[in-house]
């Protein structure tokens, strides 16, 4: 009640300044500013309806419908990139899209609710994994829509679905390292000069796939397989020197299977015995690719320094 009492108060205000400003312009326009006014606060009225609790279903439906809320707002305002502005707009469209039947209107509002999701994540989500996550890059926003209208419509396409999803799949991976090499290319440059150079160095082996090792200390165990659970320490870095990731610093080993981490490390625990430390020089091909994984940018080299502690039985 005081809520309303505020928002009374507020309109008031707001229409005596126009009463002010309209007098000026005659007695006719007070009146007209007045009339607005008072049906302002019908409409005021009309929306804030006192909560109503007859019973416990009534109790249990309340607390349901807040319950269910729970982070809704985080969502809105972060994945959706809703403006909190016009969070009164959004309530009243929630109101009209919850209690409609009318079966056109509810099809728009489901074009709506699409249209939002492709504007703030499908597109966006496009977009980063062709040119990055840093890019400002983007694909032909019409050309995007014409193609999803076409694919969801089922007609009026120039290619039929499954072509399109045959291309998609065929291309993806070639336009997009393509475009990411644009920009990431001095990654790949510097790996490709860091491993010719290292492995010359004295103890430094290198395998057939181009990934390098150095043993620090040799471990005389059991050498896992690829189905293998293994428990591990590791420091991760650049070749910057910049780290990325330390078990140590952690003061908590890794477990996991040998066979789900990159091909290089794979490839390293299969050969290395249980008690080995080995430090690993991983080509980008072998670690994460054109992928952007955080700090590790597309096409990066990678170095490890790796304790195998045991396999897990």
């Amino acid at each position: 009640m005081k809520k309303l009492l505020l928002l009374a108060a507020v309109l008031c205000v707001q229409g005596n300044v126009m009463d002010i400003n309209a007098q000026t312009k005659g007695t006719k326009v007070k009146q007209k500013n007045k009339t607005t006014e008072k049906q302002v606060k019908l409409e005021v009225a009309k929306t804030v309806k006192p909560v109503v609790i007859k019973n416990q279903m009534d109790s249990l439906a309340y607390t349901m419908g807040m319950a269910q809320t729970q982070g809704l707002r985080d969502y809105l305002t972060g994945k959706m990139e809703m403006d909190t502005t016009y969070f009164d707009d959004f309530i009243r469209g929630l109101k009209e899209v919850a209690t409609s039947t009318d079966k056109k209107q509810n099809a728009y509002h489901l074009g709506i609710l699409i249209g939002q999701q492709l504007n703030s994540q499908m597109l966006k989500g496009v977009n980063e994994e062709i040119f990055g996550k840093e890019t400002t890059q983007s694909i032909d926003k019409d050309l995007y829509l014409e193609g999803f209208i076409a694919g969801t419509m089922g007609k009026g396409g120039i290619i039929s679905v499954d072509a399109a999803q045959k291309y998609v799949q065929e291309n993806m991976e070639k336009i997009k390292d393509k475009n990411l090499e644009q920009q990431y290319g001095a990654n790949k440059e510097a790996g490709i000069k860091f491993l010719a150079e290292n492995k010359t160095k004295e103890g430094v082996v290198t395998t057939a796939s181009g990934l390098q090792y150095k043993i620090i200390t040799k471990g005389t165990g059991e050498i896992p397989t690829a189905d293998s659970k293994v428990k591990v320490h590791y420091k991760g870095t650049l070749l910057d020197g910049t780290e990325f990731d330390n078990s140590y610093k952690r003061n908590e080993p890794a477990t996991f299977g040998a066979g789900q981490v990159i091909k290089g490390w794979t490839e390293a625990l299969t050969l290395m015995p249980v008690g080995s430390k080995w430090e690993l020089y991983i080509p980008y091909d072998l670690a994460y690719g054109s992928r952007d994984a955080g700090p590790i940018k597309p096409f990066s080299t990678l170095v490890f320094e790796v304790e195998l502690l045991g396999i897990e039985k």
